[in-house]
């Protein structure tokens, strides 16, 4: 989402306003005056305090504030409310105050945003309602979005900024430069300027800082570059966002299956795909899925429902076999005193190596090649961490109930489980990833259940086995 000179002016003249405090977080003093004027009706005084916020700024007010007054301060501003907030606000927030508005008026404000601005807000909206807001838009803008509305979700093509600058490369360095001076439909921030053919197949590029120094009568071929990381439209947007930080580029050009150039990447969107890409791997990680911390509380309670059924399945999974030993336990009940430590133990080091696999995999850091060299390192990892826990637990555990082979069984178990816990954190994404599932997803459900299940089995196992118990 690109950010003018302008912009970035205002956000100074809003620390000066004091809209954050020392923690940032939008200050209470602020969030009260504002509140009084949105009770008070007083649109003026709304307008002359937020109008020169940047859209960042006015998001965490919007998301800030409660539903009935964050509409009606929407609504007060009217035509100075800065659509481009809307893309800085959790989708619920979003689609709240998109669904408040007529489509003639969202149709109006998608034109003075930019392509990719105007994207990320019509793919949340409903279908019916996006086709009348595109049919009120002008015919070239309409165009555009609708073809970057086909691509893909989460595709190069669907993030991508249709506004650009492209050249033929017969013209010279000056009639580039009158053509950006004079041409007012251009881009406002840009650092490449791309060279096509006649077919606008893209066959170069040139830096900005290169047009500034070269000569006016130089002419585009002779200063231009092969383009040799162009992104295709249909590749998945992290993909495009690690080859952009790969080559520390500030933008890329996109192109289509016949290489005609389409949009162009630039580094604000970058961030913006990390950001949400990490996001969303944390949630999964969690099993919350696409959930939104504004969500209401029934799409919240549908959001977790799936995976704590997963997890309870799971769970009744680990408590047969501990049945399996209830004759066991009974006859000694140090063992149920301590099962939960070697099933906790061996969760958390399934965690850590899972949390570490899972973002490997997103970032490609792991594949076929090294994969035996993660799994070995990993394993002697979960083996020596094994071994000092058990050392710690065994001589805990033979104090505490005065019995070296309490200690010596758990401590056993300990090393059994930590082993196993490792050996799972590493596998399970792995197999899950190479079958296509997302490793993030389904993971940790997984990953918990062996923990536990190899946990039990070995503790009480061996207890049983050592004791001569059952």
């Amino acid at each position: 989402m690109a950010e003018t000179l302008d912009k970035r002016r205002t956000s100074e003249h809003a620390r000066d306003l004091g809209i954050y405090d020392e923690d940032g977080f939008v200050d209470a003093d602020f969030l009260d005056r504002l509140r009084s004027l949105v009770k008070a009706e007083k649109a003026a005084a709304l307008i002359e305090m937020v109008e020169p916020l940047h859209e960042s700024e006015l998001g965490d007010i919007l998301e800030t504030l409660d539903a009935e007054p964050r509409q009606n301060l929407v609504r007060l501003l009217g035509n100075s409310f800065d659509y481009a907030a809307l893309t800085e606000v959790d989708e619920a927030i979003r689609l709240a105050i998109v669904e408040a508005m007529p489509n003639q008026q969202i149709a109006e404000a998608l034109g003075e945003l930019d392509s990719d601005d105007a994207v990320y807000i019509l793919e949340d909206i409903e279908e019916e309602d996006r086709k009348e807001i595109l049919a009120a838009l002008p015919f070239k803008e309409r165009i555009r979005l609708r073809r970057s509305l086909e691509y893909p979700e989460e595709s190069a093509g669907r993030r991508m900024q249709t506004e650009y600058i492209s050249v033929p490369p017969y013209w010279s360095v000056g009639q580039t430069i009158d053509y950006m001076r004079e041409d007012e439909d251009l881009p406002t921030s840009f650092a490449q300027i791309f060279v096509v053919d006649p077919t606008l197949k893209l066959i170069g590029a040139v830096e900005l800082d290169r047009i500034l120094r070269a000569k006016r009568p130089e002419k585009i071929e002779d200063i231009m570059h092969d383009t040799r990381h162009a992104i295709p439209a249909e590749m998945d947007q992290e993909e495009a966002a690690q080859i952009i930080e790969q080559y520390d580029l500030l933008s890329a050009a996109v192109v289509d299956a016949d290489e005609r150039l389409v949009g162009v990447l630039t580094i604000d969107d970058v961030i913006d795909i990390v950001q949400a890409e990490a996001e969303e791997d944390i949630k999964r990680l969690g099993g919350v899925g696409d959930e939104e911390i504004s969500d209401t509380v029934m799409t919240a309670v549908r959001s977790r429902f799936t995976w704590l059924l997963v997890n309870l399945a799971t769970a009744i999974l680990a408590s047969m076999v501990i049945g399996l030993y209830d004759a066991t336990i009974q006859q000694m009940v140090a063992l149920a005193v301590l099962m939960p430590i070697v099933a906790s133990m061996g969760g958390n080091a399934g965690t850590q190596t899972m949390t570490v696999a899972v973002r490997a995999l997103a970032s490609r850091d792991i594949d076929l090649r090294n994969a035996g060299r993660i799994i070995r390192r990993e394993s002697l990892i979960g083996l020596l961490n094994g071994v000092l826990f058990a050392l710690i637990i065994g001589i805990v555990a033979a104090l505490w109930f005065q019995s070296l082979g309490i200690g010596g069984v758990i401590a056993a178990a300990m090393v059994i489980n930590m082993l196993a816990a490792a050996l799972a954190g590493i596998l399970i994404p792995l197999v899950l990833d190479n079958l296509g599932a997302d490793p993030a997803l389904a993971s940790g459900t997984f990953v918990t259940t062996v923990t536990d299940v190899v946990g039990f089995f070995a503790f009480l196992g061996l207890a049983g086995w050592w004791f001569g118990l059952g």
